[in-house]
């Protein structure tokens, strides 16, 4: 049984290797870096690559642009019909970043993802397909909500249909303002659909909130709570942007996001839609998280504030998982928020030698 596994290296590619080859799946990487150059060397992966050389037994890293469709032809082929499951986790990840090279952004994201498909479709047909899509799908909908503004945090009004479990996916995708990264993953996602209900691949969109965990390396434009235990640590200046920093995320841990595609996994279905994230389980606002992040380490936080917010930044993000959990009851959370941040910390800490 062979996992191919795109964006190996990253936060999400390398839980998901460690977590097949513990399942006794051969693991085949594919991840060439591009975070690196999407937000400068210090984003790099090459770290998460050496380790997971050295620690997996037989895991195999293949350094491919998955926009090279000759490249990853090769492959498919060696492996065919042995490949059980792609995992699609390699993405340009970042909003901000995409106004900035929408070529680059959309060609990563979507005509990556379509390679991929086509490629299951004629080497691997029988294999699970799973993308990790993101929550931007939704646009700046979400800040169109009853939201009340309280102390800390920014939270939706207690007599709306969202209040107890969050946002689900029968939420519009439409008449919205997206970003070029939600577009570009949103023409991703549609795709994964369209391939699990035209050609009947067994699909799987996961639209996710804030994945978060230890081996995410952290960046000023994407990795939320990585970058801010990363400034709590270095002393760095953090810029809140906008909305008095209530916004609120919710935040899954990577192990736990990887171990929902593990039951998807277990019992696949055709072209699936979940939200999936910390839910109500597990869920800060950014003044929440800077409270949470001077606690756990002791240190004064350096931060300023912006009045200027992100183009189509969220004010208020909870997922709803019921549809996911009432396809795969078995799953369950193990990590809640002060886990999750204190794993944050101690991943960078590591890595900074701190």
């Amino acid at each position: 049984m062979v996992a191919l596994v795109t964006g190996s290296a990253g936060l999400i590619g390398a839980e998901s290797v460690r977590f097949f080859a513990d399942k006794g799946l051969d693991v085949v990487g594919i991840d060439n870096d591009m975070r690196a150059y999407f937000f400068g060397p210090e984003a790099s992966t090459d770290w998460s690559r050496d380790r997971l050389q050295h620690e997996i037994a037989g895991y195999q890293h293949k350094s491919i642009d998955i926009r090279d469709f000759k490249a990853l032809e090769k492959v498919f082929f060696h492996h065919g019909t042995a490949i059980d499951l792609v995992l699609h986790a390699a993405a340009q990840p970042s909003h901000d970043w995409a106004a900035r090279e929408p070529l680059t952004d959309f060609t990563v994201n979507a005509n990556g993802t379509l390679n991929l498909l086509e490629l299951t479709r004629q080497h691997c047909p029988e294999a699970v397909f799973i993308f990790t899509s993101t929550n931007k799908v939704y646009g700046d909908t979400p800040n169109r909500l009853p939201l009340v503004e309280l102390e800390t945090r920014w939270e939706i009004s207690d007599e709306h249909p969202y209040f107890e479990c969050g946002i689900d996916e029968s939420m519009s995708i439409d008449a919205t303002l997206h970003s070029l990264f939600g577009a570009s993953k949103i023409a991703a996602d549609v795709l994964v659909q369209e391939y699990g209900r035209y050609f009947g691949l067994k699909t799987a969109c996961f639209r996710g909130g804030c994945l978060t965990g230890p081996g995410h390396a952290g960046a000023e434009l994407h990795g939320f709570l990585a970058y801010l235990a990363k400034c709590a640590l270095t002393g760095q200046r953090y810029t809140v942007f906008g909305y008095q920093g209530k916004q609120v995320r919710d935040n899954i841990h990577s192990h736990d996001l990887v171990n929902a595609f593990w039951h998807f996994f277990q019992e696949p279905r055709i072209a699936e839609v979940y939200n999936i994230g910390g839910g109500r389980y597990a869920n800060c606002s950014m003044l929440e998280a800077i409270n949470m992040v001077q606690e756990m380490t002791g240190r004064e936080f350096n931060w300023i504030y912006s009045e200027s917010s992100r183009l189509g930044d969220h004010m208020w993000w909870v997922s709803d998982i019921s549809r996911f959990e009432a396809h795969y009851p078995d799953w369950q959370f193990e990590h809640k928020i002060s886990d999750i941040m204190q794993a944050v910390i101690d991943g960078q800490a590591q890595r900074l030698g701190t």
